[in-house]
């Protein structure tokens, strides 16, 4: 089946549920991270807790007046002040943590070590059940890549060995829905877009964005994240019409490309 791109503007609207490819049809599957391979709140949550203690006892003043919603509050500004790091989350934390810092009067160098106590909390990641099962039998089957837009570091989280590219906003300079982060990763692969099928959680960054490269996509909607849908989003609208179909778990996107 040929799939339209839905983010392009002569795009027509979606009149049927997109199907998946066969299993023998593709030659890769390439895959989201957070909220696709584990829980990324749980983690995130503590790292950021991690790193606001090791503040308090090295910058006191900055943790007084830098609540965790306040560093929220400043990440969402200086990401709109340099919209073109925005896909750079690690740089984004960075600097914010100047900034928090600066704003209360401690040193700004401390920022390096505050986010390394917040990067290695983030990789503290408890991945679903059925990963490694389902990562073992696809590396069997297929060529295995990561598309990222976080920070995540699937060596320390032990499961780097699976997988044969990874491809990360931070280090090409773009990140997903842009259509060139899937393209970078299908070439680095040696594999056609149309033999490549993209997992993840984001209908917009992963579903469309993988789409407008030319790659097959299936949408990974875990049930423990279905509060995240919000309902008046793009997403929810999808469901609702029909459009899209989710899947609940990597074993359910197995047996629907075996089918």
């Amino acid at each position: 089946m040929q799939l339209r791109n839905p983010m392009a503007p002569d795009a027509a609207p979606i009149d049927e549920v997109p199907c998946l490819p066969r299993a023998h049809q593709i030659e890769a599957i390439s895959l989201d991270l957070d909220d696709t391979l584990w829980p990324v709140l749980p983690a995130l949550l503590k790292a950021e807790q991690d790193m606001h203690d090791w503040l308090l006892e090295r910058a006191p003043a900055t943790a007084a007046i830098c609540s965790l919603e306040r560093m929220r509050e400043i990440r969402l500004l200086v990401a709109m002040a340099n919209a073109e790091r925005a896909h750079d989350m690690g740089w984004l934390r960075l600097e914010s943590l100047r900034h928090a810092l600066r704003e209360g009067g401690d040193d700004p160098a401390l920022a390096v070590g505050a986010f390394n106590v917040f990067l290695d909390g983030r990789q503290r990641v408890t991945l679903y059940e059925d990963v490694e099962e389902v990562l073992q039998r696809w590396k069997s089957r297929y060529k295995l890549l990561v598309v990222t837009n976080g920070n995540a570091d699937i060596g320390r989280i032990g499961i780097g060995h699976y997988f044969d590219v990874t491809v990360a906003a931070h280090e090409l300079g773009v990140g997903k829905p842009d259509r060139r982060i899937f393209e970078h990763a299908c070439r680095i692969a040696g594999v056609a877009a149309a033999k490549v099928l993209h997992v993840g959680d984001d209908l917009e960054l992963d579903v469309r964005g993988a789409r407008s490269a030319g790659m097959h996509a299936a949408w990974l909607r875990r049930p423990d994240l279905h509060h995240q849908l919000q309902a008046g989003g793009a997403a929810a609208a999808a469901v609702a019409a029909g459009r899209e179909r989710a899947y609940g778990d990597l074993q359910s996107i197995d047996r629907a490309l075996l089918s």
